[in-house]
């Protein structure tokens, strides 16, 4: 009998989880999640999703992964290394305990997250029979927005979606309204007269949000981020970036 899996998007806490999510959960045997260390602030709020549906939490020891990789390349490789780690440790599981396991992802799993690429090579690997679905969730992108009381795109305009480490391409490549993923750090040099939203632990206890010209605000935002990351003991921040309309000058005047 194939073991059933169930991709849960949960947002950012207990009370994002969407009806949808909270009857997959309520219907698992037991929930996933990878084990960083005594201070995984992260896997003591997935327990606390968790225990709000009854649903009990095998930990993981997650995988070493190389955090300083040289260049496009070995990024690709490291975490392509990382993944499979992680294919075999949470494979073990599933073929051990059988069952309906479920998998909580931030946000939503369509945007950064390799739950499902990990789920898709474990059913490749035919040591599991594995059926498995997807729920969606609030998405942090969503969340700034509604934060920030903003529209993410102008009139009939694109978003361009990428990562901190992608920025200064996207900003290189014309891109003029980029929301900004995954950031080790919030590097805005040479973009001064842009306009930002910024958001770090979004829905969470002691979510920060700075907004305003770049030149104005870059300092803020970085005493922002430091300061979320002192008080939960981690910080996932994102951003939205625009760039100052054509013809207009230092001070938003035409």
């Amino acid at each position: 009998m194939a073991v059933r899996v169930r991709i849960v998007g949960v947002g950012m806490g207990p009370h994002q989880v969407t009806p949808e999510a909270a009857d997959a959960l309520r219907a698992a045997d037991y929930a996933i999640a990878a084990d960083k260390g005594p201070d995984d602030g992260l896997l003591a709020v997935r327990r606390e999703i968790a225990a709000a549906h009854d649903l009990p939490v095998v930990a993981v020891p997650d995988p070493k992964r190389d955090r300083q990789p040289e260049g496009d390349g070995a990024y690709v490789g490291a975490v392509a290394h990382w993944h499979a780690a992680r294919v075999a440790a949470y494979e073990a599981v599933l073929a051990e305990r059988g069952g309906t396991a479920a998998f909580l992802v931030w946000g939503d799993p369509a945007f950064y997250d390799s739950t499902i690429r990990i789920v898709e090579s474990i059913a490749a690997r035919g040591v599991v029979e594995v059926e498995y679905d997807v729920l969606p969730g609030i998405s942090a992108l969503q969340l700034l927005a509604a934060r920030s009381r903003i529209v993410l795109h102008d009139v009939g305009q694109p978003l361009h979606v990428t990562t901190g480490r992608l920025l200064a391409a996207a900003v290189a490549g014309g891109q003029t309204n980029i929301a900004v993923l995954l950031n080790r750090s919030v590097e805005l040099d040479g973009l001064e007269d842009w306009t930002i939203w910024w958001g770090a632990n979004l829905g969470a206890a002691g979510e920060r949000l700075v907004s305003g010209r770049v030149g104005d605000v870059a300092e803020a935002v970085v005493a922002a981020r430091d300061a979320a990351k002192a008080e939960a003991g981690w910080v996932m921040d994102l951003f939205l970036l625009r760039a100052p309309a054509p013809g207009q000058d230092d001070d938003g005047a035409a």
